[in-house]
């Protein structure tokens, strides 16, 4: 383990002193400065390439770490996921009673980040295994749906927008209307942390507060044939000079955004996705900071063609 100090600290604001290649760290080292952000939504970014998590408060990167994914025949789905459920002391119902201390699970087919040895490279049934002092302290930071994203390529850095690529500005709008039935319940589910999946495959908007559906409506994209590819957004705390792209006329949000697979950039993204007004202004009303949108080519709820988990929510235990 190694820590910053007052003066690293002070560099890492600045982006000088946070590693950003995975060779920076040696295996079961991590860097630990929650400080830089002591308050804001929590972001997890893992890279199975790098064997490597950076852990984002409020946009701001608090800490990095080594770790040991699945091996070539269990290997750890790429996706995005939120945490189902926390135990600090847990044993694997799969792999002869094995500890898995700081367990957070993300889902049920037995994925999960804990502690656990690191040798260095992928070596799990499937996990994602911290260094256990590192697993002792995420947890503490951790909730119940906290966004975890896992890319199957080299780190990728967070870009900042105003608008989370799924709707357009409000003289788009105007110029092309989407209009069209929406399904509305947020009585299913009054709180909780909010998931928004916009499915290319499926032509829909899903809506789910505490992993329970609650809305859907149509998503109109241009020129179909092109791949969206998959993109996560986490709305920040704090508001901008621009007006929402949600409901016009209304203060707009700052979105951390991952780009997870494929080329397309972000606005791109924006100029070709969007949903019906009436819907995105019930939307703007029931997003805080940390609710995440997920944009992906895959059908909601199923793993895509390249194995990954687009998204696994507490309502689908079984």
């Amino acid at each position: 383990m190694r820590t910053l100090g007052f003066f690293g600290a002070c560099l890492a604001l600045f982006g000088l002193f946070f590693p950003t290649e995975a060779d920076t760290l040696r295996p079961g080292e991590f860097f630990w400065e929650p400080e830089l952000s002591p308050s804001g939504p929590l972001v997890i970014i893992i890279s199975l390439p790098d064997q490597a998590l950076s852990a984002y408060r409020n946009g701001i990167r608090i800490a990095y770490s080594s770790i040991s994914s699945g091996t070539k025949g269990r290997r750890t789905p790429a996706g995005v996921f939120t945490i189902l459920e926390k135990e600090v002391t847990h044993f694997s119902n799969k792999y002869h009673h094995a500890p898995m201390p700081y367990m957070q699970r993300l889902t049920w087919e037995g994925v999960a980040l804990h502690g656990g040895d690191l040798p260095g490279y992928p070596a799990s049934h499937g996990c994602i295994r911290l260094p256990r002092e590192f697993a002792r302290r995420l947890y503490s930071l951790t909730v119940r749906g906290t966004t975890v994203i896992v890319v199957d390529e080299k780190t990728t850095e967070p870009t900042f927008a105003a608008r989370p690529g799924l709707l357009l500005a409000p003289e788009d709008v105007k110029a092309r209307p989407l209009e069209g039935p929406f399904e509305w319940n947020p009585d299913r589910s009054p709180d909780g942390p909010v998931t928004i999946l916009a499915s290319g495959a499926d032509r829909t908007v899903y809506v789910y507060r505490n992993g329970i559906p609650i809305g859907r409506a149509a998503l109109q994209i241009d020129d179909p044939k092109r791949p969206l590819g998959s993109h996560a957004f986490t709305m920040l705390a704090g508001l901008t000079e621009a007006t929402s792209v949600f409901a016009p006329g209304r203060p707009g949000h700052q979105w951390m955004a991952v780009k997870t697979e494929g080329k397309i950039t972000l606005n791109d993204l924006g100029r070709r996705v969007r949903v019906a007004p009436e819907f995105a202004e019930r939307v703007y009303d029931i997003v805080s900071p940390g609710t995440t949108i997920v944009v992906t080519d895959a059908p909601a709820l199923h793993p895509s063609t390249s194995d990954s988990a687009v998204l696994l929510m507490e309502g689908e235990r079984k």
